[in-house]
């Protein structure tokens, strides 16, 4: 299992916090004093679980002193009705966590749900699922882990993190040779160097530079499988670009080696939960 550290989502839980209390809560601080309770979080529909220390998190920002229990971890498949995570303390102090607490609990399941399923979905196929930066601007480190929760993998957490060129990258420098020399001038040699393509004279482009990767663009299955087979192993290659659940096994069909999906961080459904307060 593959955890977070409380310092990489520490600050986002301060800001949602923030954006929802900035003023109290009025209704609330009228009704409730120092009450007590416990409170369950339960899931209205299947899926997989992503976030439970980040929705933790949030309760213990909002009072240090609610005891929290996992019912379950981070990754696990739950079925209507299940528990995830049951806190006890204040009656107040859980209501002000409830709603930043699910929704961050909610996307996350989410993320990790669509990303399950697509990973199902390519089964016994060499493909690997993996995601893309099309993530929730200030939210990417939630949402990437979610996807390893489904059993996915991450790309790119950042630009800095390996070469990715791109169509208007070849635009402005004339072609995919002269991009490739141009990184390989000033890149360190550890970089991997990523080419997106959507021809076949690209792709023996990018073969003749010695790549590490190959991106097929929009291509069709049948593109796609011609592609793999005049790469024939020489290097790893990867498909994006507008491609559903639907689609995803008949593209790992054509032997692909990753398969990109842009919709797992900003396409998903967030998942059905709720809080249910016991006095």
């Amino acid at each position: 299992m593959v955890f977070m550290h409380l310092l990489q989502f520490r600050d986002l839980v301060q800001i949602a916090l923030k954006e929802d209390l900035t003023q109290g809560d009025v209704t609330t601080d009228h009704i409730f004093t120092n009450e007590l309770a416990t409170a369950s979080i339960i899931t209205r529909e299947a899926g997989v679980v992503a976030g439970l220390d980040v929705a933790g998190e949030v309760f213990n920002q909002v009072d240090p002193s609610i005891k929290i229990e996992k019912i379950c971890l981070d990754g696990t498949a739950i079925k209507p009705g299940d528990q995830l995570m049951v806190m006890a303390g204040e009656v107040a102090s859980l209501l002000k966590a409830e709603r930043t607490a699910l929704n961050f609990l909610q996307r996350m399941c989410g993320v990790a749900t669509a990303t399950c399923a697509a990973v199902r979905a390519v089964g016994d196929t060499k493909t690997r699922i993996v995601d893309t930066r099309k993530t929730t601007p200030g939210l990417r480190i939630l949402e990437k882990y979610a996807v390893r929760m489904g059993g996915g993998e991450n790309h790119r957490f950042h630009l800095g993190d390996m070469v990715m060129i791109k169509d208007n990258h070849i635009a402005g420098a004339g072609s995919v040779t002269e991009a490739v020399q141009r990184v390989r001038q000033h890149a360190r040699f550890s970089v991997k160097v990523e080419v997106e393509v959507t021809t076949m004279d690209e792709v023996e482009e990018a073969l003749t530079n010695g790549v590490d990767i190959i991106m097929l663009d929009n291509m069709s299955n049948a593109e796609m499988a011609a592609a793999v087979a005049h790469i024939n192993g020489r290097t790893w290659v990867e498909a994006s670009g507008g491609i559903t659940l639907e689609r995803v096994r008949d593209v790992a069909a054509t032997g692909v080696d990753f398969i990109s999906l842009g919709y797992l961080t900003h396409g998903y459904r967030a998942l059905d939960l709720s809080m249910t307060l016991k006095p």
